[in-house]
């Protein structure tokens, strides 16, 4: 759970996943079109990539290769234990 807290704490990495869930299944070529153009970021992309890398580690994003392209598709799976310990606790909120 500390490596997803960790990706999140960063903005370039959760304006990274409000693109993917924008947009699931970008290059990265097309995330740092998107961050330049929408977001005004003016990050290289071998910093996006870096960010990327943190954001798979964690396990919220996943990527899959078709052909010479690598495609980056978001995951939810990790925020659910968060969502369950924090916000979908109905025993502790009748106590």
């Amino acid at each position: 759970m500390g490596d997803v807290f960790k990706a999140l704490a960063d903005p370039t990495r959760r304006i990274i996943l409000d693109e993917l869930t924008d947009r699931n299944g970008q290059t990265l070529f097309e995330i740092c079109s998107r961050l330049t153009t929408k977001h005004h970021l003016g990050s290289s992309r071998q910093a996006i990539s870096q960010h990327l890398d943190v954001l798979e580690a964690a396990g919220l994003v996943e990527t899959r290769r078709e052909g010479r392209y690598k495609f980056h598709y978001i995951n939810t799976a990790p925020l659910e234990p968060i969502i369950e310990r924090w916000l979908r606790n109905p025993e502790k909120d009748a106590e």
